[in-house]
């Protein structure tokens, strides 16, 4: 693995670690740990989110045409540590800008890049992924939302679960079924649909800490236009799995976010005792401790052959999925330990609720260690 940066890379590292010291407030970093709990809160990161945008840094990965810097894996390697060691909050439009943008970017209009794009990056509009349903949620090719062609619209019908912010969103990259003759992988649409279209109820859905992060949405003979179709007829599932992705060096996002919730948690259990002793001089939270610190090292390493990888031309997306799956394992250990010593504690206690969810979301730790063992090992699908 290289990682040698060179000047350049180490200039936009300085840039943006200036940049972030004059501009991230205590109060950014307050709201991004509480996300949007409070019409107040949201605002705040919306506003940030729009302060990083007008900077020319919201979207370093986006080609320069559609605001960003056309960064290098490297200088998203940088940015990705700079901004999590910083504790600056990932952005509202987080799924949007990695995962829906790079789609427009491939397959929308002139149009729909033109007046979608800005906007998404600066939060103005927040974008939800209408991916999930009841009866399909990894296996996204058994979906049965309807599509139905009335003249120059589509008549929706059906129901999406776990969408993202789908209570808060103005737009919704939604998969759709448009040809129930076809194979199930080949029938499938994708339409840009804004929310404030009649027939759409979004409820959202409260989770163990309490959150509504998430929200079922369902679709009553929803109207949309048929120039809302994002990529070819019964093309959707090319949308889905397009491997254009800006956000190269996300993987350091992994042992970051990771290395930073242990320093959080040495630095609470600092004044912390347990009978009368300090925890810190106990043998076995130290053991604990040192355990977890060497998983993130390991995983950090893993994350560095991904991003290595995608550098020199290799294959990523075994390592990818191998860090993945060590990421969420690591995640639960870390929020149990700090759970077993700090419950009380309002930030460890909803973060070991939250850290369930760890090996679900992003693809679930079942789905990444078949793609490990197929892509890694080699051994056979069957």
């Amino acid at each position: 693995m290289d990682f040698s940066y060179p000047p350049e890379v180490e200039q936009f590292r300085k840039e943006l670690r200036a940049w972030l010291a004059a501009n991230l407030t205590d109060e950014v970093v307050a709201a991004g740990r509480r996300r949007g709990r409070d019409p107040a809160t949201f605002e705040t990161l919306r506003g940030w989110d729009a302060a990083l945008a007008d900077a020319g840094w919201g979207a370093v990965s986006w080609p320069q045409e559609y605001g960003g810097r056309g960064a290098t894996v490297l200088e998203q390697l940088a940015y990705a540590e700079e901004t999590i060691h910083a504790r600056a909050p990932v952005p509202l439009n987080v799924i949007g800008m990695n995962n829906i943008a790079p789609a427009i970017m491939q397959f929308g209009t002139d149009s729909q890049k033109r007046e979608l794009l800005p906007r998404m990056v600066r939060a103005d509009d927040i974008w939800c992924q209408g991916m999930s349903e009841p009866e399909a949620g990894s296996d996204l090719a058994s979906l049965r939302t309807r599509a139905v062609l009335d003249g120059d619209e589509y008549v929706v019908n059906g129901q999406k679960i776990w969408t993202s912010l789908g209570h808060r969103a103005d737009w919704c990259q939604l998969y759709v079924r448009t040809d129930l003759g076809a194979p199930k992988h080949k029938g499938i649409s994708c339409l840009i649909v804004d929310m404030a279209l009649a027939g759409i109820e979004a409820r959202p859905l409260v989770t163990l800490n309490g959150d509504a992060d998430f929200a079922e949405v369902f679709f009553n003979d929803v109207r949309v236009p048929a120039d809302a179709l994002l990529g070819p007829l019964n093309g959707g599932w090319n949308v889905a799995t397009t491997t254009l992705s800006h956000e190269r060096a996300g993987a350091a996002r992994l042992y970051a976010q990771l290395e930073v919730q242990l320093q959080d948690l040495v630095t609470d259990l600092t004044d912390c005792e347990v009978d009368g002793r300090p925890v810190l001089e106990d043998s076995a939270m130290l053991r604990r401790l040192g355990e977890v610190a060497v998983r993130i090292k390991y995983l950090e390493v893993l994350c560095q052959r991904s991003i290595s990888a995608t550098l020199h031309g290799g294959d990523a997306l075994g390592s990818a999925s191998l860090a993945k799956s060590v990421w969420a394992e690591a995640g639960q250990e870390l929020a149990a330990l700090a759970f077993d010593v700090l419950g009380s504690n309002r930030r460890w206690s909803d973060r070991r609720l939250t850290s369930r969810s760890l090996t679900i979301a992003g693809g679930t730790t079942q789905i990444n260690k078949s793609v490990t063992a197929t892509r890694v090992l080699g051994l056979p699908r069957q």
